[in-house]
């Protein structure tokens, strides 16, 4: 039979600390980006799946220092996976460029 790929993943909450992100109708983006990131950690876990998290707590991470916080856990190899949560406000009309 196929062996399953051994994936290793990194996730990476939005945002933290002194950068709240969004803002808007009480709802602060680090916060839930978080939330949403501990709850991907708590399933890949209960996998057995290999995975970090680049911020436990409401902490800051400048644009210089998330790709290496990011590469310190499995380093850069085809073998690592990395998600990014954020919630983007919305804030003009969609548009689409269709065939």
């Amino acid at each position: 039979m196929f062996e399953r790929a051994t994936k290793k993943v990194v996730i990476d909450p939005g945002h933290g600390g002194s950068d709240p992100g969004t803002i808007a109708n009480g709802i602060t983006e680090k916060d839930y980006t978080l939330k949403i990131s501990e709850y991907i950690h708590k399933r890949l876990n209960d996998m057995s799946i290999d995975n970090e998290m680049t911020r436990t707590g409401d902490t800051s991470l400048d644009s210089n220092e998330r790709p290496k916080k990011v590469q310190s856990f499995y380093g850069d190899g085809k073998d690592v996976i990395v998600v990014s949560n954020h919630i983007n406000a919305g804030g003009g009309r969609f548009s689409c460029i269709c065939d």
